[in-house]
């Protein structure tokens, strides 16, 4: 995570570096009351959140985050203040960016939350289908804990955003089973990939009764982006362990033609 934190005072700039120095996973830049500076640094550099204090002689931290959303949009801002104020009192266009609220005198509990708040939302994940089936999340692999349950999650990547029905999940992933036997095999699937994805705290599938939705937001794929007309790297292999993800490749060498 890259965070700049701003502050006109030097002992509460101290006390911040106190509580997030040797923290393997935290890159900082601090900053004093220098609006343009700070915008013109983050304007070539990515943040992907800011600690702004409100009360500040050259710019108010609300004002400041508006500069800092300008020049990038999907900052994350948390408000470091000794005032009585909430993000009802913000603007709605800062209020959707802001992840909370930091109060004077500050307890290491809640700055921690916060880091964890902002931490969470920069998670992404990478699917790569051409050829084998592999994600992963932040570039650590995501480690499946059985072989139905990693299949299960393929196949609605190919659903591409569409519902995906338990019947419709054992007809491709069960063909050859009764129906009761590949119900409970659906549902351990189901139950394995939950598990899996609440390990990694990857919150993208809604998981409804007898049918699955995976939200998109945060997952890049080589499949769809080449759909999309974005992407390259097909070479005639999909999912090449899955034998339903045969159905898929006519469309796709049509899309090479």
């Amino acid at each position: 995570m890259k965070m700049i934190i701003v502050d006109d005072e030097v002992c509460a700039l101290q006390l911040f570096l106190g509580d997030i120095v040797g923290k393997a996973d935290i890159e900082y830049k601090f900053f004093k009351d220098t609006p343009d500076e700070i915008v013109a640094w983050v304007a070539r550099n990515r943040a992907d959140a800011a600690f702004l204090d409100i009360n500040m002689p050259g710019i108010d931290g609300v004002r400041l985050a508006e500069k800092l959303i300008d020049v990038q949009p999907d900052i994350r801002i948390a408000f470091v203040t000794g005032l009585d104020m909430g993000e009802r009192d913000l603007p709605a266009r800062v209020r959707e960016s802001t992840v909370g609220f930091l109060y004077k005198p500050y307890d290491e509990d809640k700055l921690a939350w916060l880091l964890s708040v902002v931490a969470n939302e920069l998670l992404r994940m990478t699917v790569k289908t051409f050829g084998s089936f592999d994600c992963s999340v932040n570039e650590k692999p995501v480690r499946f804990s059985s072989q139905k349950s990693k299949e299960l999650f393929a196949l609605l990547i190919a659903y591409n955003g569409k519902v995906l029905t338990m019947s419709d999940a054992i007809s491709q992933l069960w063909p050859d089973l009764d129906t009761a036997r590949s119900k409970i095999l659906y549902r351990d699937a189901v139950w394995r990939l939950r598990k899996t994805l609440r390990d990694i705290n990857f919150n993208c599938v809604e998981f409804s009764r007898a049918k699955l939705y995976l939200n998109k937001s945060n997952i890049s794929c080589d499949y769809w982006d080449f759909l999309a007309g974005t992407g390259k790297g097909y070479k005639g292999e999909f999912l090449k362990a899955y034998d339903w993800s045969i159905d898929y490749l006519a469309a796709l060498d049509s899309l090479t033609d």
